[in-house]
């Protein structure tokens, strides 16, 4: 695929707990059909017509209203879209989907929801403002004050406990649910049930999703993924459900996979390995 672009910020300090990253992405192509990894909630304003097409892991197929929210995914989405394409996002940490939806994460895994829906004429007037904006940077420098706006203050209890989780997965590539139930203080039974409300998954579905993420990355970089599978067919059924690709074609993926673990991987060191190394 040739004419596609795909630019990252970092958000600032204010949002950094509830923004992943920012990106631009531009496909001056007739039509865009391609495999998204699983990944964090997305938020999504299409700043030209077409809406897009989601074809999810567990069957489910939902055309989006063109700025709208994505939820947590529990595989790799096909996403088809009439071209050209100009669609601003950003990622949304499971504090950052609870502040902005008010929807547990687990009633929205793998679903669509209009933004409108959620943040009223806000989401309009964000696109408005979008709109002449002719870079990535400068796109998160208009949205980047509306969203602290909306998610406001009061978040130290989820924030306490999405660090928690976040550092469990990425300390050990198969951790045990015993560990993270020390860490946070709760019972296993709270934690199961904290983690399905911000991350849509129970802690063994994202310990899954996380470590066929992180040796999916390694493939591309051509290194050894992590010896963290039982064999090679574990393996290969964990990265294509969580990447949609077989480790094989991880090596030399599509061009979208190549940009976005590029890009990601270009931040190491600026944001959480969470991001960087998935």
């Amino acid at each position: 695929m040739t004419n596609v672009a795909l630019d990252y910020v970092v958000p600032g300090p204010a949002l950094a707990p509830f923004v992943t990253l920012f990106y631009l992405f531009r496909a001056d192509v007739a039509a865009f059909d391609e495999i998204e990894r699983a990944d964090h909630a997305q938020l999504r304003f299409q700043l030209l017509p077409a809406a897009a097409v989601y074809h999810f892991a567990d069957g489910k197929r939902v055309r989006s209203a063109h700025h709208h929210f994505v939820g947590p995914t529990s595989g790799a989405v096909r996403t088809c879209v009439a071209g050209p394409i100009r669609t601003f996002g950003m990622g949304l940490t499971p504090a950052g989907w609870e502040a902005l939806t008010g929807i547990d994460a687990d009633k929205a895994l793998n679903c669509v929801l209009d933004a409108a829906d959620r943040l009223g004429l806000v989401a309009g007037d964000i696109a408005a403002a979008l709109d002449p904006c002719a870079t990535a940077e400068a796109m998160a420098a208009i949205a980047s004050p509306r969203l602290e706006a909306l998610i406001g203050v009061g978040h130290a209890a989820t924030l306490s406990f999405v660090r928690a989780v976040d550092a469990w997965l990425v300390d050990d590539p198969s951790p045990d649910i015993e560990t993270l139930v020390a860490a946070t203080g709760l019972s296993r039974r709270q934690v199961e049930r904290r983690c399905n409300a911000l991350y849509g998954a129970p802690p063994k579905l994202l310990a899954r999703k996380y470590r066929a993420l992180r040796a999916a990355v390694a493939l591309a970089d051509g290194l050894e993924p992590p010896d963290a599978f039982y064999d090679q067919s574990h393996m290969i059924r964990e990265i294509k459900q969580f990447t949609g690709l077989t480790p094989r074609k991880m090596r030399d993926p599509g061009m979208l996979a190549k940009l976005t673990i590029a890009q990601r991987r270009a931040l190491e060191g600026r944001v959480s390995p969470i991001i960087s190394d998935t």
